[in-house]
């Protein structure tokens, strides 16, 4: 996998997009403070229909493809934040191609880009996308054109992370340089590579298509959400079976919440899964690094070269 280009820096001042490429959205009061946040720091954010619902979706493909595609194609618009998480980007992706060599005036189905917005028709578009959980499958699409974007909190989830890592959030995507994460060592000593974040559930359903990036020379960073044990084992399992392992140079391990077993059932710990599928690999592992959900979500910059150290249990950028 070769690595990925970083947007431009952004600036206050700078336009972003909200979009709702997934579930539903239900937190209401967490996104306007979501919002808040980007504001506060001097950014413009523009927020248009994001209540839409069919089912359990935040409006139809059409309209969430739409959605996507006027925030990516606006030459205004320098960065595209994820309102929330939940299933159906990849949905999006089935009919989808990134643009990036011009700002086309193009025709979109109910609906057209005014030419009023396109200012520079022989502009590159290259512009930060940041989200994570189901965002993932935006994300390792994007990385396909070499675009590095961010796995990092959503708008209904930043305002519950600390200051420290919504001020990481910042410093990556106005062009500082990142602090190495600290985790727990498994060993394997320490490899350099790609930097690959996903959603554990979100990527195995990934594998495959034509949405799966290069997998050689890859660090994975995985985390994941709700899954039971035995859920997660067959995932592994799968990745095992594929030869995929084999392919990567090393793991980086962030939080499996809620992934506990039902009451009375019988189950290995997700940590006793986690040990069993990935410790025989002979590759470098980190646990226990501060991302992922019901926690600090610590932003990791999609498709950059990383140094993962199993042996200091570090995690480092740049």
């Amino acid at each position: 996998m070769k690595s990925c280009q970083l947007p431009l820096p952004l600036k206050p001042g700078d336009l972003l997009h909200v979009v709702t490429p997934s579930g539903a959205l239900r937190e209401i009061e967490a996104l306007e403070k979501g919002v808040q946040i980007w504001r506060d720091r001097g950014y413009r954010v523009e927020v248009t229909n994001v209540q839409e619902k069919w089912g359990y979706l935040a409006g139809k493909d059409e309209h969430r493809r739409r959605q996507l595609q006027e925030a990516w194609h606006n030459p205004e618009v320098k960065g595209i934040l994820c309102a929330r998480g939940g299933y159906g980007s990849t949905r999006l992706l089935e009919d989808w191609r990134w643009t990036v060599s011009e700002y086309p005036n193009i025709t979109i189905d109910e609906g057209e880009i005014s030419q009023s917005k396109i200012q520079n028709p022989k502009s590159k578009i290259e512009k930060w996308l940041i989200g994570f959980s189901d965002v993932t499958a935006l994300l390792w699409s994007l990385c396909q054109i070499g675009i590095a974007g961010v796995h990092g909190p959503l708008l209904t989830t930043i305002a519950s992370e600390p200051d420290w890592s919504i001020q990481r959030l910042f410093d990556l995507v106005e062009g500082r340089s990142l602090q190495p994460l600290q985790g727990l060592g498994w060993g394997g000593g320490k490899v350099s590579g790609i930097l690959l974040p996903a959603n554990l559930t979100v990527a195995t359903h990934l594998l495959g298509t034509p949405l799966q990036p290069e997998l050689e020379e890859v660090i994975l960073a995985l985390e994941d959400v709700t899954e039971f044990p035995y859920r997660i084992d067959r995932q592994l399992t799968q990745w095992r079976m594929m030869g995929i392992f084999q392919k990567v140079k090393g793991i980086a391990l962030g939080r499996f919440s809620r992934c506990e077993a039902p009451e009375g059932i019988p189950s290995f710990s997700i940590e006793e899964v986690l040990r069993d599928r990935l410790s025989d690999l002979g590759i470098p592992i980190v646990s226990d690094l501060p991302f992922g959900h019901d926690g600090p979500n610590a932003c990791l910059p999609m498709g950059v070269p990383v140094e993962l150290d199993g042996d200091r249990g570090m995690l480092s950028f740049g």
